[in-house]
């Protein structure tokens, strides 16, 4: 029997994930702004170094902390042939995910660091927002096509219309997000785009 050394992929990939844990829960317990590399190292249980090795920067550990929350890259819609419904669906598991509380954490984070940073800023319209409103447009598209959505509006204009109220009430807090507020809004932007 031979004994075998340690698999560094592995050792790293647990490095890796002990770091992303470690930055969405400081960010939970004491705020983004808190929120130090030192810390997180500290929390994950590795050097200061293996983190900026990695990542140059605390909000691109955050980043990369929120993606891992949502590893899937957004699939298609679904289409019953129901535009309303498949969009209930789809803005049901939208306030869902904005009330996850790890979620929460990040996305305030990265929210308050992509005001000053056009390179996370970038990153984060091609990784997140762009991939979402893209898979959104399609199904609206398809809507479209059979006559259930309006084909004298711009979609990418309707899409952000969709998903600006949501953004509206969770980044500034005006009132609760629950699913009663996204069937009101749906209802309102049925309404406006029905052919």
């Amino acid at each position: 029997m031979t004994d075998k050394a340690p698999d560094p992929t592995r050792r790293n990939e647990r490095s890796r994930q002990a770091i992303l844990a470690a930055a969405i829960e400081l960010i939970k317990e004491v705020g983004y702004a808190r929120v130090s590399v030192e810390a997180i190292a500290a929390r994950a249980g590795v050097g200061k170094q293996t983190i900026y090795r990695w990542w140059p920067s605390k909000a691109a550990v955050v980043f990369d902390a929120f993606l891992a929350l949502n590893p899937a890259a957004p699939g298609e819609l679904p289409d019953t042939g129901d535009i309303v419904a498949d969009l209930r669906l789809v803005l049901h598991a939208t306030v869902a995910e904005f009330n996850d509380p790890d979620f929460e954490a990040a996305y305030r984070a990265l929210n308050t660091d992509v005001q000053d940073d056009p390179a996370l800023g970038e990153r984060m319209r091609e990784q997140v927002l762009r991939p979402t409103l893209a898979t959104v447009k399609r199904r609206l598209a398809a809507a479209q096509e059979a006559g259930q959505v309006r084909r004298d509006v711009d979609l990418d204009v309707v899409v952000e219309v969709l998903y600006g109220p949501f953004y509206y009430r969770w980044l500034l807090r005006t009132g609760e997000l629950t699913t009663g507020y996204a069937d009101d809004v749906l209802t309102l932007f049925v309404r406006a785009l029905s052919g």
